[in-house]
Parts: C-alpha cells; structure tokens; sequence
C-alpha cells in the first residue's frame, strides 16, 4: 500500500468517525410538574433518537403519565416522583396523559411530545 492510499484510507476512518458522531443521541433531561390535572410543561420537543430523561413531579396527589405509542406508562405518588429514560426513536407527535380513573378530572390531563425527525 503507498503511503496515499494509507492516507486516503485514514482519512475516510476519520470521517466515518465523525459522521458517527454528529450522529449520537442527544440526552435531554425535563421534569414535568403534575399538579391541579395539569402537566406544565404540556410539550416537549426532541430530536429522533435522542435518550430523553423525564422526571415527573406531583405536586398534589397521586396521577400517571402515559404515551401510548412508546408503551410508557408510570405512576407519579402523591407529593412525590418518577424517573426514567426512553429513546425516541419514531418522529412524530405523541399524546401524553394521566390515565387514572379515579377523578374524572384526569381525563383533561394530557400534553403532546414532539419528535423532530433527524
């Protein structure tokens, strides 16, 4: 091999490594506040494929929060809260909500995730 196409060859590595990179997932982090059957914020935007950190806070009583489409559903205690990550690996506009039925109230609780593709 000549000491160009060694060169060539580094290169294009070194290329395919920074394209791999500008590729990574975003890591956002958000806390939601539950309180009064409301979510604030009521949207959240991320880029597709980004690892989104949530912690969801209540403020009041006991409520959930679910996503349908990303099969998430979590209990937020009384006063207390809940963490956990998910990729959001599909583009697209998703509905969140408290899927509780024990006031009817929670049924007006919801907000919307927004995944901007990449």
């Amino acid at each position: 091999m000549t000491r160009r196409h060694a060169a060539l060859l580094m290169a294009v590595a070194a290329g395919a490594v920074l394209v791999a990179q500008e590729q990574a997932p975003n890591r956002p982090e958000f806390t939601l506040i539950a309180r009064e059957f409301r979510f604030s914020p009521d949207r959240i935007e991320v880029a597709q494929d980004d690892l989104v950190r949530l912690t969801i806070r209540s403020e009041d009583i006991t409520y959930s929060f679910a996503i349908d489409e990303y099969r998430i559903v979590r209990r937020v205690p009384a006063g207390g809260e809940t963490t956990f990550e998910f990729r959001a690996d599909r583009p697209g506009t998703f509905r969140f909500y408290s899927n509780l039925t024990s006031d009817s109230a929670h049924t007006r609780m919801q907000g919307q995730l927004v995944v901007k593709p990449r």
